[in-house]
């Protein structure tokens, strides 16, 4: 079975990171003092309820952001989803009611929105990546390319979606890279080339790290590489902008006799051109525009 790194759930860590983005938010937006539009004009103690509503096609996360919000807000209103998190939605479809306090709903209004908005992006844009890799070995992993801060929550997304996390930070696996090639071939005092590495990163895991059975992957940009590589028997050998063609000839490779071996596939992958990758044989498709490029969810709010 081919080893996958940690999974994100919903948990105290994320929540943890949430509530100080959350915090974050509420100082930008209120600088220490009030909504002087919404005072102005409703009453202090109106109350009423609204409807967040999906504006599009897609797949929703983030409402457990709503009572955090309102929570870390101290406001008087009550946050009920509708749907869950995952669940699939159609334009004008209700997600969630909030009620109570009119002036503190509008406080919360865009936080909560800004929220659901940005990781139901994730989640959707993961969605589609995942529906081209349908009948594939393929998963689609995300990559270390998110939001500052907002680690743990983008990836949670991705999940969402459909898609598989990769390491969520540089503590919880090893990924030898080109550089760290580079400076084993010219620069470190005892050189040493990517099978080495391999061997290094193992023995130093199993003997200084909290988990000595890390996963350890390992970059090649070349199929002369890959060669070199195999025998050392990584978790995982990331693939470097190889061509549809090369990356047939690693899934070759590494069946011959280095079936242990994950293969993934990284760099500029798009959205037209995944499913062609996945039907390589690859067993992973790292995307960085996942988490940075995709676009916001558009979510609204409507009274009832």
């Amino acid at each position: 079975m081919p080893k996958h790194h940690q999974q994100v759930a919903w948990d105290e860590a994320l929540e943890h990171d949430l509530r100080q983005l959350i915090r974050m938010t509420i100082a930008e937006d209120l600088s220490r003092q009030q909504d002087w539009t919404t005072v102005s004009l409703v009453p202090e103690e109106a109350t009423a309820a609204a409807r967040v509503v999906s504006r599009e096609q897609g797949v929703i996360a983030g409402l457990p952001v709503g009572p955090i919000v309102i929570q870390e807000m101290n406001a008087d209103v009550t946050w009920t989803p509708i749907i869950q998190d995952g669940d699939v939605v159609e334009p004008k479809q209700a997600v969630a009611e909030i009620a109570g306090n009119v002036r503190h709903l509008l406080v919360a209004e865009r936080t909560i929105l800004n929220f659901v908005g940005k990781l139901s992006g994730v989640a959707t844009s993961t969605s589609a990546f995942v529906a081209k890799t349908d009948g594939t070995r393929a998963v689609i992993c995300d990559t270390r390319k998110t939001l500052p801060g907002w680690r743990r929550i983008q990836k949670y997304a991705v999940r969402q979606g459909g898609g598989t996390n990769h390491r969520l930070g540089l503590y919880d696996a090893v990924l030898i890279k080109d550089n760290h090639i580079a400076f084993g071939n010219q620069s470190a005092k005892v050189p040493f080339g990517i099978a080495e590495a391999v061997h290094r990163a193992r023995e130093f895991v199993a003997r200084s790290t909290p988990d000595p059975e890390m996963i350890i992957e390992i970059e090649v940009d070349s199929l002369e590489q890959l060669a070199k590589v195999l025998p050392a028997n990584p978790d995982i050998v990331l693939l470097d902008n190889m061509t549809t063609d090369q990356l047939r000839q690693a899934v070759a490779m590494r069946d011959d006799g280095f079936a242990s071996v994950s293969l993934e596939a990284s760099g500029g992958v798009r959205i037209d051109t995944v499913a062609a990758i996945a039907d390589t044989g690859v067993d992973r498709i790292s995307v960085g525009a996942l988490t940075h490029s995709s676009p916001n969810f558009d979510v609204g709010l409507d009274w009832l």
